[in-house]
């Protein structure tokens, strides 16, 4: 079992059990706080260049939005893309904070087993594969707005995520570092594995979705509800 292997007296052993920690918050993806409070005429702005960006991925594919390409298509000057947006992955980011919102709503605050309500063996399960499937929907976007290195595990929706699975394992395995678990769990559901998994190895995403619920099996040493059951 996995998680015997963790446990193995030739590795260091764990910190003390961990507090449990609070359920994480809705967070928006971009960084700009302000964003809720803009004047109606950059709120226009900003709407008009996300229209053109998505008009531009729909034509030539996330390659093909470049601040450049999306003042042009929006007839602003490229300085108030920068200005509003940042950079190209603060763009791409933007078109997919809709999408992600209501992602995190489903398994913040969504019905079971996503949602609370079923118990976190059950929730890990659900996560998991709802995580894959979100993805796989927008995998293109995804890996064009991938965090830099320096921001790969410290951006917000990352934080989220991983926070949300180390909140179910301490629920379950509330001995083990759950920190590192999350870590480690969080790496099978990367939008840059799904690609070369799906894409480039040209596997099913039931598969990946079998092998998430194989995956928590081995590491809480318990069977999801609807595994148990067949």
């Amino acid at each position: 079992m996995l998680y015997a292997v963790f446990m193995s007296a030739s590795l260091p052993p764990f910190p003390p059990p961990q507090k449990p920690v609070a359920a994480p918050e809705l967070l928006e993806l971009g960084s700009r706080g302000q964003e809720p409070c803009l004047r109606a005429d950059a709120a226009r702005n900003r709407a008009r260049l996300l229209e053109a960006a998505a008009r531009l991925i729909a034509e030539h594919g996330a390659a093909g939005v470049t601040m450049e390409a999306v003042a042009a298509a929006a007839k602003v000057g490229k300085g108030t893309v920068f200005r509003r947006f940042g950079d190209r992955v603060g763009l791409l980011t933007a078109l997919l904070d809709h999408s992600e919102r209501t992602f995190q709503a489903s398994f913040l605050s969504g019905p079971p087993p996503l949602g609370p309500g079923a118990p976190p063996v059950d929730r890990l399960n659900a996560f998991g594969h709802a995580t894959l499937r979100h993805a796989a929907k927008s995998l293109e976007l995804q890996i064009a707005a991938e965090p830099t290195p320096d921001r790969r595990f410290t951006a917000p929706p990352r934080r989220l995520l991983r926070g949300h699975v180390m909140m179910l394992l301490r629920q379950v395995v509330p001995e083990a570092d759950c920190e590192l678990l999350a870590l480690t769990l969080m790496g099978y559901l990367d939008p840059v594995a799904v690609q070369h998994l799906t894409q480039q190895c040209g596997m099913p995403l039931d598969r990946l979705e079998a092998g998430w619920t194989d995956l928590v099996t081995r590491v809480t040493g318990r069977e999801p509800a609807a595994a148990a059951e067949r």
